[in-house]
């Protein structure tokens, strides 16, 4: 059974959806009532819903206990809910800063608090093996005009480490994926240049599918997750290593193809014995 906050709408849609279609029933949360509903009906009979802000430490309480009252038990937590705005740095005010990481730092820590000991009891007698995700736009690189959410994002990705070890004798397995740019609804709701130049910006040449988030919170969800407590997988079409097109412009000749060096084969000289 999984609870999958921030599940209305876009990614944490296509992660129940990912979910159910592998077995799973799914609880999805979320502040806005209306678009859970739609989105319970939608994806199908094994996915319902409850409303809560993650915010507010009772409303986690009262969630996890919701989805232990519908199903006996809770395996997998994805805390996919999270939010930022467009600013630069320099104009960022103390309450957009608190606003930001109240909700994706103080959030998280608020869902897995309340979800780690129904996450233990869901393993019966032999304890443990429940998952906790942790979703984060990768901050590796920094986030121009969102630092604010970088610097939260960040800190999630480090809870993730004290966390997994932390749970870890509990039999609670904690991993994060730090995801790219995905081609969501959200994002075609900005100027058609930005999410085309998002596109631009990776190597694989395109914006994220949401099915593919979908399928790596199932296999996270899934028995490997445990072998990959503790750390951050990334799947932003390789933007980690480099950003825009392969090959670089300033790595190609005029007609696009990457040169290749000549080199020089030394002859040795015969060996003597």
């Amino acid at each position: 059974m999984a609870l999958v906050t921030g599940g209305g709408t876009n990614l944490g849609r296509e992660a129940a959806r990912e979910l159910i279609a592998c077995g799973a029933r799914v609880v999805i949360a979320g502040r806005r009532e209306d678009v859970l509903r739609e989105t319970a009906a939608s994806v199908g009979d094994a996915c319902s819903w409850v409303g809560g802000d993650i915010r507010e430490a009772e409303d986690c309480a009262r969630i996890v206990a919701t989805c232990v009252e519908r199903h006996g038990r809770l395996d997998v937590l994805v805390n996919n809910a999270g939010g930022q705005y467009f600013v630069p740095a320099e104009s960022i005010s103390a309450k957009g800063w608190r606003a930001v990481t109240r909700l994706n730092v103080e959030g998280t820590m608020n869902m897995t608090g309340a979800a780690v000991p129904a996450l233990v009891a869901g393993g019966g007698e032999e304890g443990g093996g429940g998952v906790v995700v942790n979703v984060t736009v990768s901050p590796h690189h920094g986030m121009p005009a969102m630092a604010h959410t970088g610097a939260a994002r960040a800190a999630v990705e480090a809870l993730t480490r004290e966390l997994a070890a932390r749970f870890r004798e509990d039999g609670v397995a904690v991993v994060a994926t730090a995801i790219g740019r995905f081609d969501t609804e959200s994002l075609r709701k900005y100027p058609e240049q930005l999410w085309k130049g998002a596109a631009a910006s990776v190597p694989l040449q395109r914006l994220g599918e949401m099915r593919e988030f979908g399928w790596l919170v199932a296999m996270l969800a899934s028995p490997l997750g445990e072998a990959l407590s503790g750390t951050v997988v990334t799947l932003d079409g390789a933007l980690d290593n480099w950003p825009g097109a392969w090959p670089p412009q300033n790595l190609t000749d005029p007609d696009g193809t990457v040169p290749t060096e000549t080199r020089v084969r030394v002859n040795k000289p015969p060996s003597s014995r």
